[in-house]
């Protein structure tokens, strides 16, 4: 099964046309809904906006050099790596959704318009990559809806509770599952089975792509440039309007803050557990 293209079984039944027209329609509706969401939300013109408004709050002017830096840490802190995320779960759940949304969707792209039949068989490893990448995004999925959602985790509420804001993890999820499934039953020959999960596979597709401008689909687009902004903003000074940071053994600092001393000193008093003395299940 692992090493079977699900595609070159299917193009038997229906024409390769007919699947690339669906790829190319999924890309039409991610275009069409991220427009959509920047027309409705103004983020695009918010982005912008703001951005001429740090620039005349800078304080020192950012080269090409520096900001080409700032690019590459975004890239891989930001982007390859989700380095945001201090929850250690909350990153690995994140890391093996994304990297196996890239996997599972490249590979689509690329067994449908590469090799489409049986007469142009794919690398071994192609076939490999597209299960592996659906495997991951169902295991960082289904991690996060059941233990890691903030409702669930933090407020007690079950995980069968749904709000339109579930709807891009759900499609997600569904989109994954149903791919497993129909190369699976497709494989070892259930004719019936293949032919309902190849359709509920189809449809998820449409709604995860199609929901775009009502689920969070969009952010992937303006997490980066949103995060090169916040670096920038630190470089040249304008801090979003945040004042700089102290440090706390100026003593000027200290004079200005007179308890430092004795609450970050060497012995610091005890002012008991806090936050810890039970386990975070609210607000």
């Amino acid at each position: 099964m692992f090493m079977s293209n699900p595609f070159a079984e299917l193009s038997a039944q229906i024409p390769v046309a007919v699947m690339q027209g669906y790829i190319i329609l999924m890309v039409l509706l991610v275009v069409g809904g991220t427009i959509l969401d920047m027309m409705h939300k103004k983020s695009a013109k918010y982005f912008f906006l703001n951005a001429e408004k740090e620039k005349q709050n800078a304080k020192r002017k950012v080269g090409s050099g520096e900001q080409t830096v700032i690019a590459v840490k975004v890239l891989l802190n930001e982007v390859l790596t989700s380095g945001e995320f201090c929850n250690v779960r909350r990153r690995l759940s994140h890391l093996l959704t994304m990297w196996g949304f890239i996997l599972f969707v490249a590979t689509t792209a690329i067994l449908i318009f590469g090799y489409p039949t049986s007469a142009t068989p794919a690398p071994t490893i192609l076939p490999q990559l597209w299960h592996i990448g659906a495997l991951m995004l169902a295991v960082g999925g289904y991690w996060f809806w059941f233990f890691i959602r903030v409702d669930v985790s933090a407020e007690g509420l079950t995980w069968w509770r749904l709000e339109r804001a579930d709807l891009f993890i759900l499609s997600l999820l569904a989109t994954a599952t149903f791919a497993l499934l129909w190369s699976f039953t497709e494989y070892n020959g259930y004719a019936g089975w293949s032919t309902l999960f190849l359709i509920l596979f189809a449809v998820s597709g449409v709604v995860l792509f199609g929901g775009v401008y009502w689920s969070k689909f969009a952010h992937m687009f303006f997490k980066p440039a949103a995060a090169y902004q916040k670096r920038t903003t630190r470089a040249d000074g304008s801090r979003e309007d945040m004042p700089a940071d102290y440090d706390l053994t100026d003593p000027e600092v200290q004079k200005r803050f007179p308890d430092l001393p004795e609450y970050l000193g060497k012995n610091p008093p005890d002012m008991g557990l806090g936050i810890r003395r039970e386990k975070p299940s609210h607000y």
